[in-house]
């Protein structure tokens, strides 16, 4: 699951602010942790509970900046976190095309802003249904933060390779999407044309026709026509809320 890198950032910045760490985590690559020159963390203590906007976004080794591409892509192509394997400019470009590489070769990913879409996808990728429908909630502590346009401006700068994946994933994420919904069409249609087709054979081999298909055919297309519409029903065209929200920002 992917997400609006300016929201996803935020929502980083409240979970740290109430006392979240990533201590635990060893960020292995290549075989081994980062040492504290590659990687210095941004605060003393047992947290950073408590800090401020300006104070996360002002530590240059936080990993919540570009974190997307930077879990997405292969790190041992950038000699994982020592920066001075190479220039930053390079770096950037090798972490960005890697990250898209690896998201265009999965079979399914999601988008946070497209929840409907994304159940849609998942479903008719793996032949699943889940019980209930994805609900688009819109009310997220990112979205409460009154930000000013300089601030907004400053977290896209620093997340600025998350910008670029986040744009290349929705739009393949659409075209996934479209592509998937005109060959469900596609196969109702060729279902529909079937099934006319084989009444037209009843009909002049003069066989009796099953109690389904009684009432003639478009008694049959009506019951087709419907099958579609159950289909769309099931996922109705919604209006993505959360991503005007976003926009609004």
């Amino acid at each position: 699951m992917l997400r609006d890198p300016v929201s996803r950032y935020l929502s980083e910045w409240k979970h740290v602010q109430r006392g979240a760490t990533w201590k635990t985590a060893l960020h292995m690559c290549d075989g081994r942790s980062p040492t504290q020159d590659e990687l210095p963390t941004c605060y003393s203590g047992d947290d950073w509970s408590g800090v401020t906007l300006t104070e996360f976004m002002n530590c240059p080794s936080n990993l919540a900046n570009n974190r997307q591409v930077r879990m997405l892509a292969d790190l041992s192509l950038v000699g994982c976190y020592n920066l001075s394997s190479m220039n930053e400019s390079q770096r950037n470009h090798i972490l960005l095309s890697s990250a898209m590489s690896n998201l265009k070769n999965m079979a399914f990913y999601g988008l946070t802003e497209f929840q409907r879409k994304t159940q849609y996808l998942f479903e008719r990728t793996f032949s699943l249904r889940f019980i209930s429908a994805f609900m688009q909630i819109n009310s997220t502590r990112a979205a409460n933060v009154d930000l000013s346009e300089p601030v907004r401006r400053r977290i896209e700068e620093l997340n600025y390779l998350d910008v670029q994946l986040y744009e290349y994933a929705k739009d393949l994420f659409l075209q996934r999407f479209q592509f998937t919904r005109q060959r469900e069409h596609q196969e109702v249609r060729l279902k529909r044309r079937e099934e006319r087709r084989w009444l037209r054979e009843q009909k002049e081999q003069g066989r009796p026709w099953p109690a389904k298909h009684r009432g003639g055919g478009n008694g049959g297309g009506r019951r087709e026509g419907g099958l579609e519409k159950g289909t769309d029903g099931d996922f109705p065209t919604t209006t993505e809320d959360y991503t005007s929200q976003v926009a609004r920002w």
